[in-house]
C-alpha cells in the first residue's frame, strides 16, 4: 500500500483533474472491494469460508509491509505514503475485530465468553482513533510535535502481535484443524498482549507531546 501510494501521488502530478477524479474512483472501489469480499468470505459457513478470509488478511499484512520496506529502503517516502498506508492497516484491523465479535469462538481454556473478544477490540480500535486524532493536531502545530508521535519499536511490536494473533484467531474458524480451541485460546492471549501494547504505546506518545510543550 505505501509504495502504490507513492505511485499514484506521482502519477497525480502529471495528469488531468478529470483523470484525478477517475483514479481516485477506482482506488476506493479496490479497497471497498477487498473488504466486501473478505466481509462476505467471514461469514461463508462452508470450508473455504476461513480459508479465504484469512489468505485475504494474510495478503493484506504481507503486502502492506513490503510496501513499506521497499518504500523505506528506496527512500520513496512521502507525506502522502505516510498518510494511506497506516489507514489501509488500520481499517482491515478494525473490521477483523468487529467481525469476530459478531462471531465469538470457543477459546479452550477460557470457555466460550462472548466478551472476550470486546474488551481487546474496544480497547484497540480506541487507541487507533485517540492515536489519530492525536497525529493530525501535532501535525497541525509544530515539526517537534509530529516527531513526538512518530512511530517507535513499540507500535511496531503491538502491530506485530496484533497481525499474528488475528491470523490465529481468523485460521482457527476453520473445523478441518485440529486443536483449534487451544490455537483459539493462544491467539486470544496474543489479542490481549497486542491491546496492552496498544494503550501503553498510547501512553508513551502523550508523554513525549507533554514533555515538548512543558519546553
Amino acid at each position: 500500500m505505501y509504495l502504490t501510494s507513492i505511485l499514484i501521488e506521482l502519477m497525480l502530478n502529471h495528469i488531468y483533474p478529470d483523470e484525478i477524479g477517475l483514479m481516485l474512483k477506482f482506488i476506493s472501489k479496490h479497497n471497498i472491494n477487498v473488504l466486501l469480499l473478505f466481509l462476505l468470505a467471514f461469514y461463508v459457513d462452508s470450508w473455504w469460508g476461513p480459508t479465504v478470509t484469512t489468505a485475504i488478511f494474510v495478503s493484506a499484512a504481507i503486502t502492506d509491509w513490503l510496501d513499506g520496506y521497499l518504500a523505506r529502503k528506496m527512500k520513496l517516502g512521502t507525506p502522502f505514503g505516510s498518510f494511506l498506508d497506516p489507514v489501509a492497516d488500520k481499517l482491515m484491523v478494525a473490521a477483523t475485530l468487529v467481525l469476530l465479535c459478531t462471531k465469538p469462538l470457543e477459546a479452550g481454556i477460557f470457555g466460550q465468553a462472548p466478551w472476550l473478544l470486546t474488551v481487546p477490540a474496544i480497547a484497540v480500535i480506541s487507541r487507533e482513533i485517540t492515536m489519530s486524532a492525536v497525529r493530525e493536531w501535532a501535525a497541525s502545530q509544530d515539526k517537534k510535535l509530529l516527531e513526538a508521535v512518530a512511530v517507535n519499536n513499540l507500535g511496531k511490536w503491538k502491530t506485530a502481535t496484533q497481525m499474528t494473533a488475528l491470523t490465529i484467531i481468523l485460521a482457527a474458524r476453520d473445523n478441518s484443524l485440529e486443536g483449534t480451541e487451544s490455537l483459539v485460546a493462544f491467539g486470544v492471549i496474543l489479542l490481549y498482549i497486542s491491546a496492552w501494547l496498544a494503550v501503553w504505546s498510547l501512553y508513551v506518545y502523550i508523554r513525549k507531546i507533554w514533555k515538548v510543550l512543558l519546553r
